[in-house]
This record gives C-alpha cells, structure tokens and sequence, in this order.
C-alpha cells in the first residue's frame, strides 16, 4: 500500500464492509422518506413513551412542512431551531429540508448575544425554539429580522400524565408565564407548536422537493473553544453520506434497533448519526431532551438501548454507577464515544466495567469533527489497535501532513491530520477566508479538511490521534503534550479524570500544569498529591512533570460536553500576575487547591 492518499483496506478488518457506496442526488427528507417505505410500522421515535411510527413521523413532517409554507418559507431561507431533542426538534429539521429550506441549529442554553450573532449572521427570518429559551430570544428579537417564533413545550409530546406534571414543575410554569407575556405584546409574531401545525392545514399546493445532493441542508456551529462560533455549511449529500457510512461501518446495525440520542441535535454527532442514521436504518431514536450523566444508567434500564453514543466523560459517569445490576446490559451492541479525546486507562475501564455487566461489547473510538459532518473514522467492531481510533469510513481518505503544508510525512510520524471524502463540508457560512484556509487544494488535485489535529498513521492505514496541534505546551524548547499527561495521571488509582494545560513561565516560557478530578473528593489531601506526583515522575520525562497540581470537584465543559481547557487558560492568565515561580530548577513548588465548582454549589443548596 502506497503512502499517498491512503484509503483503509476494509476487507482486512470488516466482515461484508463495502468499500464504496453510492450516494443518492436528494434531499436529506428524501433520504428517509424511501427508506422509511421499506418499514413503516417501525418505531421511528420514542420521548418519554410516545411512539410514533414511521409512518405517523412522515405525516408530521408533513404537517409541519406545510405550515412553514404558509408562513411564506422559501427554497434556501434559513430557519434556525434553538431546540433540545424533542420531537418536534427533529420534525422541524425534516419539514424544513423537504421544502429545500436550511436549518440553523443553536443550542438553546447559549447566551443572548450568542443567539443574536447566530440569527443575525445567517438573516434568519424564522425561528423554532424551546420555550424555556424564550426570555432570551424575546430579548434580542428586535435587533434581527425574525418574523416568526414558533415556541414548544417539551412537554408537548409527552404522554398525558408526564405532560401535566411536567407543566406543575417551576421551570415549565415560568417559560409559560414569559411566553404568554410576550404574545401579550406581541401575538402576530409568536405562535405555540400546536397553532403553527394548524396553520398548515391551509396550505393545499403540492409541495415540490427537489432540492438536491449538493445544496446546503444544515448549518451547525464549530465546537472550538476559541473565538467567535463559525458556521459550518453541511449539504444533503454531506448528511446521507455520513448516514450511509455510519450504518455500513458500524456493520450490527439492525432496523428496530434502539438507539439512546443523547447527543443533541445541535450537535454533529447528535444530528448525523443518533438521528439521521437511525431513521436511516429503520431503528428507533430515543430522544433525551434534557440528558444529566448522574441519571444515565436510569436510562439504560428504562429503555435497554442497543446503541448508545457519547462522549468520554459520559462514560466516565457510567462507570462510578453501582446500581447496573450485573448480567442486564446483554441488549448493548454497540457503544460508541466521540467528541473528545479516549484515554487508553479510562477505555480499559470501560470496557472492563461492560463485561462485568453482561455486555459482550468493547467501546468504539470514533474520530470527526463538525466540519466533516461528525464521526469520520471509526474502530473497527472487532478489531482494535491500543491508541487508535480506528479506520476511516468508507470513501473516506486520511493523510498525515507537515502542519499548514500538503507535505505527506512517512507512516508513524506525527503530523496533521487532514480529510477528504464526501462528509467534508461545503464552508463556513459567509467566512471565504476561514473557509479557504480551513479547505485546501493540494498537488493531487483533491480538497483537503485540514483538522488542526495532531495524529499519526501506521502502515496498515490506522490513525492515531494525539491532540489538537494548538494544545502543544513548548517548555525549554521541548513539545509536551498534555492528553499524553492526562493519560499518565488518569492511571492513578485515586483519579477520575484531569486537564492538563500550559502556564507562563519566567525562563521556561510554558510549564505544565494539572487539574484533578479525584473518584473520592475527600482524599484531596497532601498525601494524595504526594502519590500522584510520585507516580507522575515514574512514568513521566522530567521535563513533562507538571509544575503545579489543583484538586476541582468538576471541570469545565463546552457546550457539546467537552473539557473546557481554554477556560482554565483564562483563569491562569489572570492568576499570572501574583503567581511567584522559584526558578531553581530542583525546588519548583506543587501547590494544591481544592475549588468546588459554582454548579456543584449551587446544587447542594438545592438539596439543602
């Protein structure tokens, strides 16, 4: 096998994986539309015990498609949807796309002036939102061109006896309260879900869909942690294709297989594969609107999905769960974790913890990142390589190049890694330089997602990711690289998990510095840190030892559930200026703090 353009030999570690797929010259809706003909009566849905089938889902799209009509949606105006996982959430997402119209997904929890630069920066006119985000939409509203707010409940699907008791607790009566004060004022502008449905029953024209493969269906916004959101322009065909992919890599999937969408709409992950895979497939979505990682193995025994998807930490969570009753998790085929880096300790962990709980499962690592759609590169079922994450899917190509160059370097040398296949995005909405730096021609004539991740390849095409390049610690002219670190510090016994991020030094330039999660909170002591410490300078080079240590209860996380590092960088940016370092190089201070997050404070009042 050649070193350029390297493409995964499938055959080699995928039982019946095709190497190539076709994909189709449609719309996303359309997609689903023939497949869901094939399976009718499956269970498309299921939200706190309403089911609807795939039949019944295709008429709400339905539905919903002609209400936006009537509202005067057009071929190519963007409708943003400011919703969690509720079912009205993914039929808005559908309707829109048969009418050949772009959905904008925002994530309801963001900011006022996150929400205004969103609708602002894409002229939406148009917006579907969760009530419990009204108060903030109402607030900037006036400074956009939205013409219509379509308001929903999450209670408005759940059966009956969960709906009303759903509508006692606070944060529904006060979301009620604001909704209803703001059609007071303004009623022309704002409509409930059930109002706006009705309103499509006076649209009678047949609706047209022929919007096509290479036409913008979505707009999600980058996960990175840095400066302001960008844009990424998803097409039909970038979405079938991840569907298609998705579904032939994983190879177990069945139709009627339960898949618990935990992984937000909103969120590439959430919307390509725990929806449109699945409804691609012909499986059942399980949709989770509000997801807390203290109640997921409620949720496992609730429902016994097949499938689950998620991030690290959820997994983490997991594993500190002792109430799964041993021998209960057969129904588990498939367990997936995206999003964030995978230590090796924490993926040993995992997997020991399923097979203690009857699951005849090993976790699968996959690789993407929003501008390739989601999930890219995936483990192979039942082939793994300790430190990879896996194979690329199919018609999916991985190179390793020098950083900002289309320089290959030979196998097993680190590099970035770039992407080329049909999940690559089409941009960033309205950002031409971000865009061109970001999608690249190279000398063999393909574009090319640069990643600005930092990996490897060895000589059978498996990919091995160590981090973003930007994470790099430079200390004394030597690379550390922090979730090398972490790996090290999170196989220490007392220790859930750690962030590891880069300090100003005097002479140093960078040191390292780490913070601890410990699985018992009350061993945060000197003792605990001593260990750690020992067992970091056993396992570590000197020169990546880290500088400074600080117990937290919690890290901070994005709004996708991801370590929040750059946070951390704030805080010591600020902390620099009183930050006294002793420069002999053998007395170098370890300090210890042990800071409660204001969540987790706040949360103890509550109970209190």
């Amino acid at each position: 096998m050649g070193k350029k353009s390297v493409k995964t030999p499938w055959h080699a570690y995928y039982d019946g994986v095709k190497k190539h797929l076709e994909y189709p010259d449609f719309s996303v809706y359309k997609l689903i539309e023939y497949t869901a003909s094939r399976h009718l009566n499956n269970i498309s849905y299921n939200y706190y015990g309403t089911k609807k089938t795939y039949h019944e889902f295709l008429k709400q799209i339905d539905e919903a498609a002609r209400a936006f009509k009537a509202l005067g949606v057009k071929h190519k105006d963007i409708v943003s949807i400011c919703m969690p996982n509720t079912p009205e959430a993914i039929i808005a997402f559908y309707a829109i796309n048969k009418i050949g119209a772009i959905s904008n997904l925002i994530h309801p929890l963001s900011g006022e002036n996150e929400i205004k630069y969103f609708l602002k920066k894409t002229s939406s006119k148009y917006i579907v939102c969760i009530d419990v985000s009204i108060d903030k939409i109402n607030n900037i509203v006036d400074d956009t061109k939205i013409k219509n707010i379509i308001v929903v409940s999450a209670a408005d699907s759940m059966p009956p006896h969960l709906s009303m008791a759903y509508r006692t607790m606070n944060i529904s009566k006060r979301a009620r309260n604001m909704v209803n004060k703001i059609i007071g004022k303004n009623n022309k502008k704002v409509a409930s879900w059930n109002e706006f449905i009705r309103l499509g029953r006076t649209y009678t024209k047949e609706i047209e869909d022929d919007f096509k493969g290479k036409e913008i269906a979505a707009i999600l916004y980058s996960g990175g942690t840095t400066g302001a959101p960008k844009g990424v322009e998803l097409t039909n065909l970038n979405l079938n294709a991840i569907a298609m992919q998705a579904f032939e890599a994983c190879a177990i999937l069945k139709e009627k297989d339960k898949v618990l969408a935990i992984m937000p709409i909103f969120h590439g992950f959430g919307l390509a594969v725990c929806i449109h895979t699945v409804q691609y497939f012909g499986g059942t979505s399980i949709l989770v609107p509000q997801f807390s990682a203290k109640t997921f193995d409620k949720l496992l025994k609730k429902y016994e999905p097949n499938i689950i998807i998620g991030v690290p930490t959820l997994y983490e969570a997991l594993i500190k769960k002792q109430s799964i009753i041993p021998h209960k998790m057969s129904y588990l085929k498939c367990a997936i974790s995206g999003g964030d880096s995978l230590s090796i300790e924490l993926k040993k962990k995992i997997d020991a913890f399923f097979k203690r709980n009857g699951a005849d499962i090993q976790i699968r690592e996959g690789y993407g990142l929003t501008e390739c759609g989601s999930v890219s590169c995936l483990t192979p079922d039942k082939y793994y390589r300790v430190g990879s994450i896996g194979i690329p899917l199919p018609d999916t190509l991985y190179k390793i190049v020098k950083p900002n160059t289309d320089e290959e370097v030979p196998y097993g040398e680190e590099g970035e890694i770039v992407i080329n296949g049909p999940t690559v995005m089409h941009g960033y909405y309205h950002s031409r330089k971000e865009t061109k730096e970001t999608l690249r021609k190279h000398s063999d004539g393909l574009i090319w997602l640069h990643t600005g991740d930092q990996g490897l390849m060895d000589n059978d095409g498996f990919i091995y990711f160590k981090q973003r390049i930007k994470r790099m610690i430079v200390s004394s002219g030597y690379c550390l690289y922090p979730g090398y670190i972490e790996n090290v510090i999170d196989e220490h016994e007392a220790v859930s998990m750690s962030c590891v991020i880069g300090i100003k030094h005097p002479y140093k330039v960078q040191v390292a510095k780490a913070f601890i999660v410990l699985k018992n909170h009350e061993l945060a002591n000197e003792e605990t840190l001593n260990s750690i410490k020992a067992h970091c300078e056993k396992n570590l080079s000197r020169y990546s030892w880290p500088y400074e240590y600080e117990f937290r209860e919690e890290l901070p996380k994005t709004l996708v559930g991801k370590v929040a590092y750059n946070v951390l960088e704030h805080e010591e940016e600020a902390k620099n200026k009183n930050r006294n370092f002793n420069t002999e190089e053998d007395k170098e201070p370890i300090s210890v703090e042990v800071v409660e997050d204001d969540f987790v404070n706040q949360i103890k009042k509550d109970k209190n």
